[in-house]
């Protein structure tokens, strides 16, 4: 058994510990917000937070996972008011939707980082997260707006 915390609260799984960490949040702890996308770290459809730093779910061991805290995309907010989700349901940004919630999960690790970003930071930071619908304009625009949304209060 591997015990690990996802979204705060502690799973244990029957699991081998070379399974990438995808499945096991997929098929085992039923969270099935964390996308597959290409298998190999590249598209960013996968990504998780691992202790508040974006990573590939695809190609992250279980056993790499353990000890840490985990954060997909349904516990970014219960309810979608993280500000990034806010920003990106306001300017409509999902076309298909298969890439966002890596998109968006790339994106709020920024603003945790870096809570008013520049262009370049942006780029840098949404760089290897794919959309193949191309609304890296709009993503931009809403990484922008999730900014805003961070600094307004609440």
């Amino acid at each position: 058994m591997i015990t690990l915390e996802i979204n705060g609260a502690r799973h244990e799984l029957d699991a081998d510990p070379a399974m990438p960490l995808l499945w096991a949040l997929r098929d085992l702890a039923g969270l099935t917000g964390t996308k597959y996308g290409c298998g190999k770290g590249l598209c960013g459809a996968c990504t998780i937070h691992l202790d508040g730093a974006p990573a590939r779910a695809c190609v992250t061991p279980l056993a790499a996972a353990v000890g840490r805290r985990i954060t997909t995309i349904e516990g970014l907010s219960p309810d979608g008011s993280h500000p990034v989700q806010r920003a990106w349901t306001e300017l409509d940004v999902v076309q298909c939707g298969y890439c966002q919630s890596g998109q968006i999960m790339a994106a709020a690790a920024l603003l945790a980082d870096t809570p008013i970003p520049t262009d370049a930071q942006i780029d840098a930071a949404m760089d290897g997260n794919l959309c193949r619908c191309g609304t890296y304009q709009r993503i931009r625009a809403a990484v922008k707006r999730a900014s805003e949304l961070l600094e307004a209060p609440r």
